[in-house]
């Protein structure tokens, strides 16, 4: 019987195909959920640039006023030094210095002013005097500070020293001196150290956390750095009093490169935290403490976290989405499915009749297009059904007319000898078997079948004399028998349909080892159908009774194949063959015949060399 193929959607063809239902559910979606996701992202977006604006104003507002509140703090103590000097001037200088209770006023202008670690007076001529806060600075290092900057002055104008850290204690502080002058003559001076705790009062904003706790909550950590960078001022004191470079933070490599030419602007920049790299707003404003000394008002915020809100706004947008997707989703399945049912009903019917199955039709209830569709496609499957059964049927009669115009071809070729008769209808038994123990398929079985049927088809073209000699054969007509092969290929390969059967009839006296013929092919040169259809055909002349030999038993038969595997036979088709033979699938065809004479190969078969000569009653079988 000929199967019917009918075609089927491929993998890559099931993948590709878009079902109707998801056509609608994915419209039903793009109606219902992108305006909504579409306008809630243009909004957050338009949300996160507007706070991200009035971020950066607070942030710039900030640091301006922060700058201008250390100004007037240095002010504020530029003017006192100022005073106490100018005061001198109008008394006439520091004659009256010499009178012995003026230490103990200036120690009782400290304790009026907590911000003032140290006051000293320092005549050009004549002994310093000095008050200080012993339990924050020593006197050493008073000494050292109005050494400082009194080796800067040079004439008016007061002096502001960069702050710095007290080494006898936690304090930050900042030394101020004025001149006392006598006419165009520096006769004095009057130096403050001044407590820089104020400032970090000023950074701390009435905070309790620390600056890595501020940035995580979204807030603005201001500090203060000196021209070199280093903190001055800090929300973390220890961080200002190890003098830490924050030069590594980009804002600050900003404000040191514009130094006074700019007094406050924004510089967002990215930050390194935790190993991930951190979008910051940054801004910065310059302090003026004197010509000479300036200081930078530094602020840094976590971006994302001060424009958590809008995060809050995306979360809550998706989530809508989310929630009108999921809604549209149940209701647009129900409808989708109730519109699609009848569609896929019919796709599943066609694939039925797309695979051969005419048995099932299709129901789609109803009165609309689709279910005069479903009923003009049960015409349709049952009018096919018809068409299909009557061309099987054509198929299998042309089947069988063409396996018994084979059967018929190879009866006549075998009936020109008569010790051959029924020798291609065997050996196309025997292929059968071993290909179904190979696991062939069945396409494939049948063509070794209807190959072996064919395979001396040749011989119809070999002289009646050389093909029915009793008597051994000479050189020369062994030579005329070995072209049955080409003679059986030059004959059907003429005709189209028997081009799948043509390897058998040509090659199945090739040998593993290259020494057969015609084309002298070894090892996988040698296609499957005519390795099985050598094995099948040399087990047959074998085990059937020829006048110029005796038949040989199964075990003597099988013996002599192994003995020619790897040389004349493939060792996959010999072990099938056996294994065949003992499930019994295979029996050996004898064909007893009356000798008329003796014939030097009747007995020459059991002694066969392994790998058997030409003229070897094997090669023309």
């Amino acid at each position: 019987m000929v199967a019917l193929h009918f075609p089927k959607l491929s993998v890559l063809e099931a993948l590709h195909r878009i079902r109707l239902l998801y056509v609608v559910l994915a419209v039903l979606l793009l109606v219902g959920l992108l305006p909504l996701a579409l306008a809630g992202t243009l909004l957050s977006r338009r949300s996160a640039d507007e706070l991200r604006a009035i971020e950066g104003r607070y942030q710039a507002q900030l640091v301006r006023d922060k700058a201008r509140q250390i100004e007037l703090y240095g002010q504020r103590y530029r003017d006192v030094v100022s005073g106490v000097a100018r005061a001198f001037e109008i008394a006439g200088g520091p004659r009256f210095l010499n009178d012995a209770g003026y230490d103990a006023r200036l120690q009782r202008t400290l304790q009026d002013d907590p911000n003032l670690i140290a006051l000293a007076i320092c005549p050009v001529k004549g002994e310093v005097h000095r008050a200080f806060q012993p339990d924050l600075i020593k006197r050493a290092e008073v000494d050292q500070r109005v050494g400082d900057v009194l080796a800067r002055m040079s004439g008016r104008g007061v002096i502001i020293g960069r702050p710095q850290i007290i080494r006898s204690g936690q304090e930050m502080a900042m030394t101020i001196a004025a001149p006392v002058m006598n006419a165009d003559e520096i006769v004095a001076a009057v130096v403050a150290v001044v407590s820089f705790q104020e400032v970090f009062k000023a950074v701390q904003q009435s905070s309790a956390k620390s600056a890595r706790e501020l940035l995580d909550a979204g807030l603005p950590v201001v500090f203060v750095v000196d021209q070199n960078g280093k903190a001055v001022a800090h929300p973390d004191a220890s961080i200002a009093f190890s003098e830490w470079p924050m030069t590594d933070l980009k804002v600050v490599q900003d404000w040191l490169e514009t130094g006074a030419q700019v007094q406050s602007a924004l510089a967002p920049f990215t930050l390194d935290r935790d190993g991930r790299a951190t979008p910051m707003l940054g801004s910065y404003a310059t302090v003026e403490l004197d010509k000479n000394t300036l200081l930078g008002v530094i602020a840094i915020q976590d971006e994302a976290a001060a424009l958590v809100s809008v995060s809050e706004m995306r979360t809550q947008t998706l989530f809508i989405s989310l929630l009108a997707a999921t809604l549209a989703l149940l209701i647009g399945f129900y409808f989708a499915e109730k519109l699609t049912r009848p569609v896929r009903e019919l796709a599943a019917g066609a694939q039925r009749i797309a695979a051969g199955d005419f048995s099932q039709r299709v129901k789609v209830p109803g009165r609309t297009e689709l279910s005069e569709l479903g009923s003009s496609f049960n015409q349709m499957t049952d009018r096919i059904e018809s068409f299909v059964g009557d061309l099987q049927r054509s198929a299998d009669e042309n089947h069988e007319l063409f396996l018994g115009t084979v059967k018929a071809l190879a009866a006549a070729i075998d009936g020109k000898d008569p010790y051959t008769r029924g020798h291609s209808e065997r050996v196309s038994r025997f292929s059968v078997a071993v290909a179904e123990g190979l696991g062939l398929p069945e396409v494939e079985t049948e063509r070794i079948r209807i190959s072996a049927l064919l395979h001396d088809v040749g011989k119809i073209g070999i002289d009646d004399r050389v093909l029915k000699k009793p008597s051994a054969l000479t050189d020369e007509e062994f030579e005329i028998m070995k072209t049955h092969p080409q003679k059986g290929y030059k004959i059907m390969s003429q005709i189209p349909a028997m081009r799948d059967f043509l390897p058998g009839m040509y090659m199945h006296h090739e040998m593993i080892n290259g020494e057969g013929y015609p084309q002298r092919l070894q090892g996988d040169e040698i296609p499957m159908q005519a390795r099985i259809v050598s094995v099948a055909d040399t087990f047959d002349a074998m085990t059937t009774e020829r006048p110029y030999q005796r038949a040989m038993d199964l075990e003597a038969a099988l013996t002599r194949l192994k003995s020619f595997v790897g040389t004349r036979y493939d060792a996959r088709v010999v072990a099938a063959f056996i294994a065949a033979c003992e499930a019994g699938k295979i029996r050996p065809g004898v064909t007893r015949v009356n000798r008329k004479q003796s014939d030097p190969r009747s007995d020459s078969l059991p002694t066969l060399p392994a790998t058997p000569t030409p003229d070897s009653v094997l090669a023309v079988s």
